[in-house]
């Protein structure tokens, strides 16, 4: 079992992290979920996410979660062959939480340091929260 600090982390890069791994059968559980940041700038990535959000119905979809755990968990989905057997089963692996629940508290929490947010040179990025907040999150 993995446990990933989600915290100043660029969602893309541990996503694909965490899709590899749960492809290869680990249990992956990614928390601090809402303090992790989407590169580009604010604007585009507001009317991104309400575009995404408002297309569809609720009955048919696609979904897009306005909840910063969902919402990542939807991006690792989109990493994942999710209409597969393998891909179904390592997506059933992979859970995503709100601030650090009680029982991984004391686990050891692994942070990745090439999905760092320190590592990019500009400073177009939005947390999670944020945006999240902006799609009408509580």
């Amino acid at each position: 079992m993995i446990v990933i600090n989600g915290e100043n982390l660029i969602v893309g890069r541990a996503a694909t992290f965490a899709a590899k791994k749960a492809l290869l059968g680990e249990t992956i559980n990614i928390v601090n979920c809402e303090k992790m940041y989407l590169t580009g700038s604010k604007e585009y990535l507001f009317k991104e996410g309400k575009r995404r959000r408002d297309q569809g119905t609720w009955s048919k979809g696609p979904i897009y979660f306005r909840m910063p755990d969902r919402f990542v968990r939807r991006i690792i989905r989109g990493m994942l062959p999710h209409k597969t057997a393998r891909g179904k089963d390592a997506f059933a692996r992979v859970m995503c939480y709100v601030g650090v629940p009680e029982k991984y508290k004391n686990e050891k929490m692994i942070t990745l340091d090439n999905a760092s947010i320190k590592n990019i040179p500009n400073l177009r990025y939005l947390s999670v929260e944020e945006l999240t907040k902006h799609l009408g999150a509580k």
